[in-house]
Formats: C-alpha cells, structure tokens, sequence
C-alpha cells in the first residue's frame, strides 16, 4: 500500500477538549498526517488550531457525525458525560462501530460503565488515560494507560501511535486503564505534596533554595516531581501547568478506589488534605506546586545582588 492509500484507509480522527495536552495530541495527529477535527468550548482556543492549519467543527455532536474516533481530553468525567450525553452531544451522532477514547483520569468504576453503555449504542470505547504533560504531548510522545476491546484497538491503533511513545494495553475491558492511571496519580500527588514539604523546611531552616534544589536534585532524595515543581516554586511562577484543584480531584479518586475495598492510604490522605488545604486558602487554580504556601511564614528569600 502506498503512502497516500495508507493515509486515505486511517480512521477519521476529532478531538475534544483543546487544553495542555489535548491540543498538543490534536497537533501530533495533524503532524502525522490524520487531520483531525477539533472541538473546544473555548473560542480563542480553537481559532489558535485552525490558524496553523487545523480544522473545528461547531459542536460535539458535529465532530462525532463526521469521524470514525472521537479523543475526549477533557478535565474529568462531568465534562465527559456532557461532551458524549449533552445537549449536542456527540454519542447520539457517532457511526455505529466508531470509537470513543476517554483520556481523562475519572473513577475506574465509572470507566467501566460507560463502556456498557456505549456499547448499547454501537459504539466501541477505549479506556485510555494519559500521562506526560504539554511538551510531551506536542512531541507526539505522552504515555497511555489503556484497556478495551480488541476491535477498539484495531480500529484507533495508528492514532494512539501518532500520539504516543508508549501505549500499554491493561486490559480487554475498560477500568483496568483508570485503575493504573489513579495509582499513578497517587504517587505523582504524594511526591509533589513531600517536595513541597522538604522545601518549605529548608526554607524555614535558612539554606539557600537554590543551593538545596542543585543538591537534592542530584541525590538518592530526588523525584520527578521535586525537579520539576520545585523550579516552579524558585522561580515564584505559580502559573497553573497542573492546578491544585486537579489533584484535590485526583487524590480524591485514589482515596474512593481504597474505600470502596477498605484500604488504608495514609500517605494519600495527608497529601489530599494538603491540596484541600491550599485550595481552600484561595489557591484553587494556581500550579500544583502552590501546595508549599499552606506552610506557615514560608517565603523565599530576595536574589542575591
């Protein structure tokens, strides 16, 4: 098959949800060569993708009608039941055999009953919850955590490729996706919530922030998650990348997951508590790394001359 006949036999494509990481997924899709439709409640936003040479349509139900699989990356599962069940919903006007991907971080209960329900409509799903924030995403290279029926892999394969570096099959039903992507929220929440504690206490202490970020990033105490918050935190740039109310979210679903089989989180639960805290405090919606100012006094000290 030639280039042009591979092209023209792939699944037409849309996304909904134009945020940090969906417009970066739209973006390596279109680089790729899938041309996908684009759909965002926020005008500017998909002005922004048309003008370098994307395409919109005016509404969920639009896009639907004219794809074969329909990527909803949007903030939560509310948002996803009204981009699918809404008023210009897009369930109603997909093809019978088309496909759903759900990439946003919801509870795997509810994952696993959406799929029952769109399968009641022809539709296939895919539980496929995404990692790797906005530069990854524009690469083309976040992870995917996904589960779901074969014929839906089959069906958005080369997509998921054109989106991804690593796309992990968890499962021939939905659910087991979310359940990994929670886990995975849990220790990226913890980790931000204990490097925000480590700096609040050098700070407290007197060291110098920068001195201690050049020395803990470079020993067996570092994370992921220091590196890359903690910088925010010197540069005093609370600019939300990730805002504090998502992992009040997120944490949240780690700790329903373990109370629905009893399971102890301690850990969990101190860092839930600390996100309520910060967003509570009027901190709602800046950088995740703004968790540090529910530390009393803490203030970075003024550069030096």
């Amino acid at each position: 098959m030639s280039g042009s006949e591979a092209q023209r036999a792939a699944p037409a494509a849309g996304v909904i949800g134009l945020g940090a990481m969906g417009r970066g997924m739209a973006a390596s899709l279109r680089r790729a060569g899938h041309a996908p439709q684009v759909y965002d409640l926020r005008v500017d936003a998909v002005q922004d993708f048309v003008r370098d040479g994307g395409s919109a349509r005016a509404t969920p139900a639009a896009l639907g009608a004219a794809c074969d699989v329909v990527i909803s990356v949007v903030v939560n599962a509310a948002q996803t039941e009204n981009v699918l069940f809404g008023e210009q919903g897009c369930a109603a006007a997909m093809k019978p055999g088309s496909v759903f991907v759900m990439c946003s971080t919801v509870d795997p209960r509810w994952s696993a009953a959406l799929e029952a329900r769109l399968e009641a409509l022809g539709l296939l799903y895919l539980d496929a919850p995404i990692s790797g924030g906005a530069a990854r995403a524009a690469a083309g290279e976040i992870t995917m955590m996904t589960a779901g029926r074969p014929a839906a892999y089959a069906a958005c394969g080369p997509l998921l490729d054109a989106m991804a570096a690593r796309v992990y099959r968890l499962g021939d039903r939905a659910g087991a996706g979310s359940k990994v992507k929670v886990i995975n929220q849990l220790l990226a929440g913890v980790h931000i919530a204990a490097a925000a504690e480590a700096m609040a206490l050098g700070l407290r202490e007197g060291v110098d922030p920068a001195a201690l970020y050049e020395v803990i990033t470079h020993s067996a105490g570092n994370s992921w998650m220091f590196e890359n918050r903690m910088a925010h935190v010197l540069a005093g740039d609370y600019t939300p990348l990730s805002a504090v109310d998502i992992f009040v979210k997120d944490l949240g679903l780690v700790l329903d997951m373990a109370r629905a089989s009893r399971f102890p989180l301690p850990l969990s639960s101190t860092a839930h508590q600390m996100f309520m805290q910060a967003s509570s405090a009027g901190h709602a919606q800046e950088d995740d790394s703004a968790v540090i100012k529910i530390f009393p006094g803490i203030t970075l000290p003024e550069p030096r001359s």
